[in-house]
């Protein structure tokens, strides 16, 4: 291994996001997702960039009742603010997919609603590891997802480029058997790394603007 071991680390914004909230760490959602990702890192390596995948959630639909309203409003809020924070580290990129509206009918009694289903994550995180391999910008690549859709990809770039590794670090709550099978090697996020990597409170932007963590992450 060269003596300066070059890192990136790819996040699936989702899949953490839900493992961390089946964990019921909501007071550790406001995440330094760099310092997490530097947290990986064994001392011979350098932290070459962190790509975050995500979407921006949907706020309330016309037929939502005032209450779902202003919790639709109200989250989409939260995550603005946190995306915003996000964007002011420098290491950092995020490639955003999208929502798709679902229907979805129950079999018993006929009702019909929509159901947003978010697109485009595991496809993007495939694409930028590829690429990265091809071009050679990685000796290791962290993954932090247990979405199973990602082990043709990793078994890929380990198999065209035996000395590469890719080490796949699982959210709280999550694991995924193919992919502990496929990465070099795998491990679980535990609660000491995300209490030890909190974006400060508040956030300054470039323009002097302040962002706060939201008041329901605490």
């Amino acid at each position: 291994m060269p003596t300066s071991s070059r890192v990136i680390c790819y996040i699936d914004g989702f899949n953490l996001y839900f493992g961390m909230r089946a964990a019921n760490f909501r007071r550790y959602y406001w995440l330094d997702l760099c310092g997490l990702s530097a947290s990986f890192l064994r001392p011979t390596q350098q932290l070459s960039a962190v790509k975050y995948f995500t979407a921006r959630i949907s706020g309330a639909r016309p037929g939502d009742t005032p209450k779902v309203q202003a919790e639709k409003n109200a989250k989409r809020t939260r995550q603005q603010v946190y995306l915003e924070a996000l964007s002011t580290l420098p290491l950092l990129t995020m490639f955003e997919g999208h929502y798709l509206d679902k229907t979805t009918n129950c079999r018993k009694c006929g009702a019909q609603w929509f159901r947003a289903e978010e697109k485009m994550t595991d496809v993007q995180i495939a694409t930028e590891l590829l690429t990265d391999a091809f071009q050679d910008k990685f000796d290791t690549a962290f993954v932090v997802s247990a979405d199973s859709d990602l082990a043709p990809p990793i078994r890929r770039v380990l198999a065209l480029f035996p000395s590469k590794r890719v080490v796949v670090a699982f959210p709280p709550k999550r694991s995924s058997v193919q992919l502990t099978k496929t990465a070099t090697t795998t491990f679980i996020i535990g609660k000491p790394k995300l209490a030890a990597n909190q974006l400060p409170n508040p956030v300054a932007t470039a323009s002097g603007h302040q962002l706060a963590r939201p008041a329901e992450w605490k």
